[in-house]
């Protein structure tokens, strides 16, 4: 299937390693012209070297208070416009019933806030165009217990369902993907092979973690004008890994 993808542009964010470097490349095989953001530039040097294209890069991390207004600049100036915007910089960690005010800002900020932002950096481009595609790599809805990422991707969802609502007479389409088990960096260095292994068998229906191409494929489709029809949508990527029926 021909995506019609070629000649568009695309941010993305934290696309140094794992699902954002799988999405990168995904879409500058289609033909998109990229802007990709990370703390790790070395990573987004080797990234450009990889997809044989010229990138704009943007090191920048989120935690700066002008982090949004810093990387729309730098992907307007480098790209002229931006079509498609994939939000997919964010972090986790373990957090208990004591956990401090310092760490729930940090949790909101990565994982919410400066996602918000950066979006509202480029709908009025968006919309002058009446074209666009918002994509968020956002989480599970199952969390096993206090974890401010888990809030703060709850937060996504509904943000994103509502925008949807308010941009899509402007051939603007938001839409969520959730992943689950996903080989990636976090993974590698927070769960066994003997637990991936486990888990695989026994609570993941394919039977196996997923690839960040696999998150990649859909993304792709998603960012283009094929799926013009598809918005406020949360789409998970696991295997059938979650239970929930909606």
């Amino acid at each position: 299937m021909d995506l019609q993808l070629s000649g568009k542009t695309a941010l993305v964010t934290g696309a140094s390693a794992g699902i954002g470097r799988a999405i990168a490349r995904a879409l500058a095989a289609e033909g998109v012209r990229l802007a990709v953001v990370a703390r790790r530039r070395a990573l987004l040097e080797s990234l450009q070297t990889e997809i044989g294209a010229k990138l704009v890069i943007v090191e920048c991390d989120f935690m700066r208070e002008d982090a949004a207004a810093a990387i729309a600049d730098a992907a307007l100036a480098g790209l002229g416009t931006v079509d498609i915007l994939v939000n997919n910089a964010g972090g986790s960690r373990k957090f208990g019933i004591d956990t401090g005010e310092a760490q729930w800002n940090e949790a909101m900020t990565l994982n919410f806030t400066r996602q918000r932002q950066l979006t509202h950096k480029l709908l009025d481009q968006m919309m002058a165009k009446n074209w666009g595609r918002i994509v968020n790599l956002t989480g599970k809805s199952e969390p096993e217990g206090i974890n401010g990422a888990f809030c703060a991707k709850a937060a996504m969802h509904s943000w994103s369902k509502g925008l949807s609502r308010e941009v899509g007479k402007h051939g603007i389409t938001v839409n969520c993907i959730p992943p689950g088990r996903i080989i990636s960096e976090q993974i590698l260095r927070n769960y066994t092979p003997e637990y991936r292994q486990w888990q695989s068998e026994h609570e993941i229906p394919v039977g196996e973690y997923g690839q960040p191409e696999d998150l990649a494929n859909l993304v792709c489709f998603l960012a283009s004008p094929r799926a013009r029809y598809i918005t406020g949508a949360v789409i998970p990527v696991d295997g059938g890994l979650r239970r929930y029926q909606f």
